[in-house]
């Protein structure tokens, strides 16, 4: 596979790691850095001699020798940077989220499907060795039936400007469930509440909860002013149980052999019979040893083999538009005090 041409848009927060991490593969050849302030592109690309550092857009998609273009810009701007990359015949790659709205994102899918262009979402936690490996124990059948998903990802600030603490936090675990949950396990409804105890005009203190199609349930709590940071998901299933906790370099994961178990019967006949059928389990734990790996270095592998191939990356367009789908429901469900509000129809 030859060398791919590459430019990022955007060197501010997150811009500088794509730079980093595209500079660094063995797939793509860094050329151009595009940023309104182009005093802060060159810096980010002062150590690399050959990166050009543009405030110009159309510097880089006039240019023939760039064939993808990773996108670092706000939220509100991805589509409209995206839509004229994808024109130009580039290949895409979009931070989280994909777009500001699922009619927005389906506009990018449909242009990238209908130009036969790559347009991947830089969904980066689903890249961590970590959930790499829980995808594989929940898919496998490891843990058994899925029967409960609960995350929390608190910390203190940011506070955004422009978005509530659902669309600036939860996407992560949105991503997440999306990536992990098995085939035929869906969510199918949202109900979403939050809280502005500060005045900040926005809720800075959320709560998500999803219904999936076989019954089970995924929650996800969201908050910007935790005096403390936690990063954990728990994945509960009818054999064993899987803890995450990110924060924990020396046992992210801990698969534990306990839970509560209900015997068959063809009748049960009182209440007091059926908690005489209740047992509960409790075995080992193991800690499984995972492979410490940048997970930006993997988005890039992935991005450069679709390119290559035309086979989809996991998380593609469409994986996109489902977290799309989730977070506009939440929303829908936050501003009606809690109610439950159906999932779009999004293809997967």
């Amino acid at each position: 596979m030859s060398l791919i041409g590459a430019a990022v848009v955007g060197a501010g927060y997150w811009g500088p790691n794509l730079v980093r991490n595209i500079q660094g593969s063995s797939e793509f050849r860094l050329r151009w850095l595009c940023d309104i302030d182009t005093d802060r592109a060159r810096a980010v690309v002062g150590s690399y001699g050959d990166v050009r550092a543009t405030d110009r857009l159309d510097d880089i998609l006039d240019d023939p020798e760039v064939q993808a273009v990773a996108i670092a810009t706000p939220a509100a701007t991805h589509v409209d940077v995206a839509l004229r990359a994808l024109d130009a015949g580039k290949h895409v790659l979009v931070e989280k989220p994909l777009a500001s709205s699922v009619a927005e994102g389906r506009k990018l899918v449909d242009t990238a499907e209908s130009r036969g262009l790559v347009l991947m979402c830089d969904h980066t936690y689903c890249y961590t060795p970590a959930v790499m490996k829980i995808r594989e124990l929940v898919r496998s059948g490891t843990l058994g039936e899925i029967q409960y998903v609960d995350s929390v990802r608190v910390n203190l600030g940011l506070v955004q400007r422009d978005v509530d603490v659902i669309w600036d936090l939860a996407p992560h675990d949105l991503s997440i469930f999306d990536f992990i949950l098995p085939d035929g396990v869906t969510p199918e409804a949202v109900t979403a509440t939050g809280a502005d105890p500060i005045g900040a005009g926005r809720a800075c203190v959320g709560y998500l909860s999803m219904a999936l199609s076989n019954g089970a349930i995924a929650h996800t709590h969201v908050n910007w002013l935790s005096p403390i940071k936690v990063r954990t998901v728990i994945v509960g299933g009818s054999r064993r149980t899987l803890v995450w906790n990110d924060l924990n370099p020396a046992q992210r994961l801990s698969i534990y052999d306990r839970g509560v178990d209900l015997a068959e019967a063809d009748v049960l006949e009182s209440e007091s019979r059926r908690n005489m059928m209740i047992s509960y389990r409790s075995g080992d734990m193991i800690a499984p040893a995972l492979a410490e790996r940048e997970a930006l270095s993997t988005v890039m592998t992935q991005w450069a083999t679709a390119i290559d191939t035309g086979n989809p990356p996991a998380t593609d367009g469409r994986a996109g538009l489902r977290v799309l789908g989730m977070l506009e429901a939440a929303s829908r469900s936050l501003r009606s005090g809690g109610a439950r509000v159906p999932l779009l129809e999004v293809a997967r």
